[in-house]
């Protein structure tokens, strides 16, 4: 059996790696490395780099090779202001749409942000957060407005784990979401996207106005205070 797995699959373990932090923001990408690490053939390799640098993901630059792209705080910010515009709109339908199987579903998913929070697990809380932001999105059933989210999503990942530092961050988010969570159970469609949009510019303002702090891209531990 060949040691090389499905492209897709490979091309997609290198693209989580990236998404995830795992491989840094301005690190280069050589291909020797990433034939080794990511059991991929050359040739793969060279179609992944062609794709993430599609999705913004990644850079290539001629005699220099490709790099993780680094997204900028202005860029996130704006990533953000338009996420508030598209997941609102899903939640909208989220609202319309919802049974019960899809509110117990948010409610334990909720919960499990609360937990986490109380608990002082910020970046399990952040990992929940983007937990309840998927599954409201799923629980739209709106496929093109996944697919623009989850393509801004991929550019701002690492953000998440640096937001949810800012003072005062926390608390304000696990209130957005209750609110969030309470207006579409209620099928409440008009007062859910209200709801999804002021905590996304919220978490947006919070960007533009805080002092946030670096996050180990391996470990995630806090590292470095400091702006962005």
């Amino acid at each position: 059996m060949s040691r090389f797995a499905a492209p897709d699959t490979n091309y997609e373990k290198l693209r989580a790696a990236i998404v995830r932090g795992e491989i840094a923001p301005n690190s280069r990408l050589v291909e020797s490395d990433v034939v080794m690490s990511f059991h991929m053939t050359r040739a793969a390799v060279r179609n992944a780099l062609i794709r993430l640098e599609q999705e913004g993901l990644v850079v290539r630059e001629p005699h220099r090779g490709a790099r993780v792209r680094q997204v900028t705080d202005v860029e996130a910010i704006e990533i953000l202001q338009a996420r508030a515009v598209l997941e609102g709109l899903a939640v909208r339908l989220t609202a319309e749409r919802i049974d019960e199987t899809g509110a117990e579903r948010l409610r334990e998913s909720l919960a499990r942000h609360r937990a986490l929070l109380e608990s002082g697990d910020l970046l399990g809380a952040s990992d929940a957060n983007a937990d309840l932001h998927a599954t409201l999105l799923e629980l739209s059933g709106h496929s093109t407005a996944q697919r623009l989210i989850h393509g801004l999503n991929s550019q701002t990942v690492r953000y998440q784990y640096r937001t949810i530092l800012i003072a005062g961050r926390p608390a304000a988010s696990q209130a957005e979401h209750a609110a969030i969570v309470e207006a579409v159970i209620a099928r409440e469609p008009e007062k859910a996207e209200d709801a999804m949009r002021r905590h996304l510019f919220n978490v947006a303002d919070a960007l533009e106005r805080g002092s946030l702090t670096r996050i180990d891209s391996v470990s995630r531990g806090v590292i470095e205070a400091g702006g962005g």
